[in-house]
């Protein structure tokens, strides 16, 4: 048997072309079932994970499904915005504790969310260098945003413009970052948090500038009436919040009026869920309430039916490759006639000639589920992030 097998790896070694394509067609035979299941298996498990720790969701009516990706992984489609009012109505129900999130911005490919300090508490995130923000201009970075900006506590991130062509929006904000989160495992790490107010001010519903009341500033005023100052093109808005400028900011508008993504709604126990889902049922309702479980069902049913199919597809093309490699084997027996009855004149029984081509095959089929193994422990742990990154 040790002959045979030396003999089929010298003769697969020779023909490295032939072998090196039967042993790839092989691996996609054996990869691409096996890496889908575990790739629809872990993202399942990972929409479970964040949809279930999360009760109730309230945001603009339309896709639940974007309101869902947008409010809980900050991926996706910009949902409409609500009314900041609607964070008061909620809280004076009485029944949950409400949550603001406003996600519409990034720095770089970081997406960055407007939120307050219950969010940390909600979900658990913990601070592993610096602390938490506390006043406008300042941020918290998750572990993975952090490392992909290569800063830390005391460093500066820059807000990315929303539209590069839009010559009348709002001005990139210069933020400090004061800490930086453990790493959880989730969305979260790659978020940069910043108070919602200051998600306001990067949307430039917020800004700052010098004050035109004082007499120091009267050549950057066109007009001056007592209720009302007209400034000049020479004001500027300030790109960075800080010690010195902070009580120049101020907001237009009454607060209930500003915008936000969506609100996660903490029921205090399950009577108190099942009376605020009532609350939101009207024709006239401008939100919708939703809970995520319920949504990733959905979308994680919807993939495993088009996994499905794939699936057969994969088995239907996998059926035709199997057979066209068979024919591969039997031609290359018939053109190697000569050579396996030159064999057998020399003495080997044509029981070792049979266990030859046996170890040839085998040797093909034992390397391409090694390779299709190998691939299939990089998906289980990078095919997420992966996919996560493209979609990005």
């Amino acid at each position: 048997m040790k002959g045979a097998l030396y003999l089929a790896g010298r003769y697969l070694r020779f023909h490295r072309i032939k072998t090196t394509i039967l042993v790839v067609s092989l691996t996609i035979l054996l990869f691409l079932p096996l890496g889908l299941e575990i790739l629809v298996a872990r993202t399942a498990e990972r929409l479970r994970a964040r949809a279930d720790t999360t009760p109730l969701l309230i945001g603009a009516k339309g896709s639940s499904l974007d309101l869902a990706l947008r409010a809980l992984y900050f991926e996706g489609e910009v949902p409409e915005s609500i009314r900041y009012e609607q964070v008061a109505r909620v809280r004076d129900t009485g029944l949950a504790a409400p949550v603001p999130l406003h996600v519409h911005y990034r720095v770089r490919k970081q997406p960055v969310v407007g939120t307050t300090l219950d969010y940390f508490d909600f979900r658990g995130l913990r601070i592993a260098a610096g602390r938490r923000f506390s006043v406008l201009g300042e941020c918290v970075l998750g572990a993975d945003a952090a490392a992909a900006l290569e800063v830390g506590p005391d460093d500066k991130v820059i807000t990315s413009p929303d539209n590069l062509f839009d010559l009348a929006g709002a001005y990139p904000l210069r933020m400090t970052v004061t800490g930086v989160l453990a790493r959880t495992g989730t969305p979260d790490d790659a978020a940069v948090f910043v108070d919602v107010r200051t998600s306001w001010v990067i949307a430039g519903l917020g800004h700052g500038h010098r004050d035109l009341t004082k007499p120091d500033a009267a050549a950057q005023v066109l007009e001056r009436k007592e209720d009302r100052v007209v400034a000049n093109a020479s004001v500027l808005q300030f790109n960075e919040i800080t010690a010195e400028n902070s009580a120049e900011f101020h907001f237009h508008g009454q607060q209930g009026d500003l915008p936000i993504s969506a609100i996660l709604a903490l029921p205090r126990n399950a009577k108190s869920q099942t009376l605020l889902l009532g609350r939101y049922l009207g024709r006239d309702e401008p939100c919708q309430i939703m809970e995520p479980r319920a949504v990733m069902d959905e979308l994680i049913a919807t993939v495993v039916q088009v996994r499905g199919y794939v699936v057969a597809v994969t088995l239907l093309l996998g059926g035709a490759t199997l057979l066209t490699i068979c024919s591969v084997f039997w031609l290359s027996v018939r053109l190697r006639r000569r050579e396996l009855n030159t064999l057998e004149k020399i003495g080997c029984s044509k029981r070792f000639v049979g266990g030859l081509l046996g170890a040839e095959v085998a040797v093909v089929f034992v390397l391409a589920a090694a390779f299709a193994a190998g691939l299939a422990l990089l998906t289980a742990r990078y095919g997420e992030s992966l996919i996560r990154g493209l979609i990005v």
